[in-house]
């Protein structure tokens, strides 16, 4: 049996942090689905194209050498039905600390009364990128800071080229 986890997020931009969290996601699991949550209230950085992209561009390698398959998805729903469509039995969740624990925790418990038939798992961060928000790297870039540290390469040129515009 093939074992399918979703990871569900905005990544608005893609993370380090994320990519750690794709890192153990394949170890763990056969398919891995990146879904990125198009909600109409919200207006992102990146489109939902752009999103895909580059999740495509930096998380592929980490998942072929994990031996996991890989693939990326949007979904305008909730996060169960995303799970069902794809046929997810896990829902991975990133914790960098306890604030995240608390929340996390309470998402966890509504899925679960949603779709007890998915199970999140909880993977922490690791040391050097527990800092790492989104928000914060949308923050720096567009303030002219230097995000290569928090952010793959491919994301840091594309923040350099979204911020220059403006």
């Amino acid at each position: 049996m093939i074992r399918t986890a979703l990871y569900a997020g905005s990544f608005d931009p893609v993370t380090n942090g994320h990519l750690d969290v794709v890192r153990q996601a394949c170890r763990l699991v056969h398919r891995l689905v990146i879904a990125v949550g198009i909600h109409p209230g919200k207006t992102p950085l990146f489109t939902a194209e752009e999103r895909l992209e580059l999740l495509r561009e930096t998380c592929t390698p980490i998942a072929a050498a994990e031996s996991a398959t890989l693939e990326v998805a949007t979904f305008d729903d909730l996060a169960v039905t995303a799970a069902r469509r794809c046929g997810a039995s896990l829902f991975i969740r990133g914790l960098r600390d306890g604030t995240d624990l608390d929340y996390e925790m309470q998402l966890a418990g509504m899925n679960a009364t949603m779709a007890p038939e998915v199970q999140t798992v909880f993977l922490p961060a690791s040391i050097h990128v527990r800092p790492i928000t989104a928000t914060l790297v949308r923050q720096i870039a567009a303030m002219g800071g230097d995000v290569d540290a928090f952010v793959p390469k491919p994301v840091a040129e594309r923040l350099a080229a979204r911020f220059a515009k403006s």
